[in-house]
């Protein structure tokens, strides 16, 4: 009875879906940029009022994180996952009727409420399943969702806009119908696919449940397993501020990357095709850095390495440069923001387990929640005050820079073992 084949399998049974509800999240949770090509001419948004409400969804997800994986841990996957995804594609949905920025607030405020739960869940589902040797490239996995809904998801925002004016409504209004009904309908396969752990899979014989569940229980014997401890661990602490910073300088980058294009030149309906093509690069770097992550049993290089890429083409991508000089930096800086997923979010469950993880990962994500609701307001109202964007980058590369460093010290003052070496 091989490990790795189990794992796999595993893996084949549970990732599927897992990246299909992040694709359609993730969709849902920044289509708001796509939607503003058009949507802020028609409802007469400034910027600043568009980076406040495109920012103001991670507020709520700041604010209901730790409670919603703590639920989770008590009632299990199947079904908190499945309220989860119903409500958020409800809300999403909703966006079709925003009139004023003051309904655009309230329904972003309540759409980050709705999603709080899901990715650190999802991160903490997937340390029920498999060991830390495994996670950075099973976690690359699930959080390649995020290039493949630029590639699925970037080509069909931009067509759907194009219905501008069918049954009376705008193009931005199709766009938030049709892309938030899709996780209403997908909520109700949760309960069937998705088991609470390993020991209620039909698809597991006895003997591969009991491997499992030794396995697990060898690592999280050496691991500090109450929450409330976890959550004034300092490296726990230290992983918030490095978050932060990673919040901030991606969500920036990621909510204002149609406009940025735009202003570049290029067409609404060419934005989304390169997007994609950009995607698809990132599901590649993403798969390459967490399977290499796992393989040297390392960590703390392989976040802080993309990150200085990203701050990298974020200071090249603020420079006059020429469109194709232009879309290479923005390029490094996707490849870079998207390759630290895999290994950032296998640091906690190293050093914690029990529940202390799902305690500990809610934590580290909403303290990023507030970086991703900080970083596109404030590119809103540099954009605002100087014509451009160039300031707004400067200021995302320097927060990827504070990340970087944060990390580093970590690695290099409170390196207990388990942070920067496998468990093999």
């Amino acid at each position: 009875m091989h490990e790795d084949k189990i794992f796999a399998r595993c893996a084949r049974r549970l990732i599927p879906l897992m990246v299909a509800l992040y694709m359609l999240a993730w969709l849902d949770r920044v289509n708001v940029g796509f939607a503003a090509l058009t949507m802020n001419r028609d409802l007469a948004f400034s910027p600043s009022v568009f980076g406040l409400g495109a920012g103001i969804f991670f507020l709520g997800y700041f604010l209901f994180q730790v409670p919603a994986n703590l639920l989770m841990a008590r009632i299990g996957a199947r079904r908190w996952i499945a309220y989860i995804v119903l409500a958020w594609g409800a809300l999403s949905a909703a966006g079709a009727f925003v009139q004023s920025p003051a309904t655009f607030y309230a329904l972003r405020f309540l759409l980050g409420i709705a999603e709080a739960g899901f990715v650190p869940g999802m991160i903490f589902y997937l340390t029920l399943w498999f060991p830390q040797s495994y996670r950075a490239r099973f976690t690359a996995g699930f959080m390649a969702a995020i290039p493949l809904s630029y590639i699925v998801g970037a080509p069909i925002s931009t067509l759907i806009l194009e219905l501008d004016g069918i049954a009376g409504l705008r193009g931005w209004q199709w766009l938030f119908l049709l892309e938030g009904l899709p996780a209403c309908a997908l909520a109700l396969a949760v309960p069937v696919l998705m088991p609470n752990g390993p020991a209620e899979a039909r698809w597991l014989d006895a003997r591969e449940k009991a491997m499992i569940a030794t396995r697990l229980a060898s690592e999280d014997a050496t691991k500090r397993s109450d929450v409330w401890p976890a959550l004034h661990d300092p490296r726990v602490l230290v992983l918030c501020l490095v978050s932060f910073g990673i919040g901030f300088g991606s969500t920036g980058i990621t909510l204002w990357l149609p406009q940025i294009l735009q202003s570049m030149g290029y067409s609404n309906l060419s934005i989304g095709p390169l997007l994609a093509v950009l995607g698809l690069i990132g599901v590649a770097a993403m798969f390459a850095w967490g399977h290499s992550s796992d393989k040297r049993g390392e960590r703390v290089w392989h976040v802080s390495l993309p990150l200085m890429v990203a701050s990298a083409g974020l200071l090249f991508a603020s420079l006059p440069l020429t469109p194709a000089v232009s879309l290479i930096a923005l390029s490094c800086i996707l490849i870079g923001l998207l390759a630290i997923d895999g290994p950032f979010f296998a640091l906690p469950s190293s050093f914690l387990g029990g529940a202390a993880v799902a305690g500990g990962i809610a934590m580290i994500n909403s303290v990023g929640s507030l970086g991703a609701f900080l970083g596109p307001f404030v590119i809103g109202v540099l954009r605002q005050q100087t014509g451009g964007y160039a300031a707004g980058m400067i200021a995302l590369a320097i927060a990827l820079i504070f990340a970087a460093t944060a990390v580093l010290a970590l690695g290099r003052s409170m390196t207990a073992r388990p942070l920067l070496q496998s468990d093999r």
